[in-house]
């Protein structure tokens, strides 16, 4: 039995139009398709979601746009996630999603749409220090939620000032990093499922 090609899923965790993770997104993911991967590119705002609170589950259930996101998830084998860094840490959208996705529904296994899923990380921010401390807290969720993280990850500082006009990262080699960090996520997922179908 052929592997199937890996499937991942590509998000940046900002809403914003102009978004600098976006625009990061938008060129790491190529590096997963060159390697062989089918990608599904979203946007968070397409996912329009209230602030987790257990009275509202209680209440209505799982939002609909929750449900849809989970489903993505699910369908996925792993995750490429362009994270801002807010005050050292991650996004309260990125968070917030997490948060949704991660409630069980009945007769569901717990943590499914995280649970053997391999996620590759990038960031870019407008400080010196490039983010780095929000991967931090976002390899913790993620490792902790069950998900394998890369041990690589890709980091722009002065992100500002490192795109063109259209969309570009103007430094050849950081722009061949974050490729490799998405071809690298296709890779493993490919090589998972090949020991997967060995064992069978």
């Amino acid at each position: 039995m052929a592997n199937r090609r890996p499937k991942i899923l590509a998000f940046a965790g900002s809403l914003r139009k102009d978004s600098v993770n976006k625009k990061l997104i938008q060129v790491a993911q190529k590096g997963a398709k060159d390697a062989g991967a089918d990608v599904t590119l979203i946007d968070l705002k397409d996912f329009p979601l209230p602030i987790y609170d257990g009275d509202i589950e209680d209440k209505n259930g799982q939002p609909a746009e929750a449900v849809r996101l989970k489903k993505l998830m699910m369908e996925h084998d792993g995750f490429l996630i362009a994270s801002p860094e807010y005050n050292s840490s991650i996004s309260a959208v990125l968070k917030n999603a997490f948060d949704w996705v991660s409630r069980p529904v009945p007769n569901e296994e717990y943590l499914i749409a995280f649970k053997n899923k391999v996620a590759g990380l990038l960031t870019a921010s407008p400080s010196y220090m490039g983010g780095i401390r929000g991967l931090v807290h976002l390899r913790s969720i993620l490792g902790n939620v069950g998900t394998l993280v890369l041990p690589d990850q890709f980091t722009i500082a002065n992100a500002y000032e490192a795109f063109d006009e259209n969309g570009n990262l103007k430094d050849t080699k950081k722009r061949d990093h974050a490729l490799k960090i998405a071809a690298d996520l296709a890779n493993i997922i490919a090589k998972l499922q090949a020991e997967q179908l060995a064992v069978r």
